[in-house]
């Protein structure tokens, strides 16, 4: 018994690579997917936190009349 890696035959590691850069290409559609959604969250994070401010200061102004 030897418990020496082979390497595997020449289909197999086409086989592999195929898969694998296949894994990677969802990985990236995923990470863009995620990146867009990461966006979308900040602009309505700033848009709220704006929208917030203002009523704030509204509210100021009008507690100062």
């Amino acid at each position: 018994m030897t418990n020496q890696p082979r390497i595997p035959d020449a289909e197999t590691r086409a086989r592999s690579v195929t898969r694998l850069r296949e894994v990677v290409q969802r990985m990236d559609r995923n990470i863009a997917e995620l990146d867009e959604f990461i966006v979308r969250l900040e602009a309505e994070n700033n848009y709220n936190f704006e929208a917030a401010r203002q009523r704030g200061n509204a509210k100021r102004k009008a507690a100062q009349n």
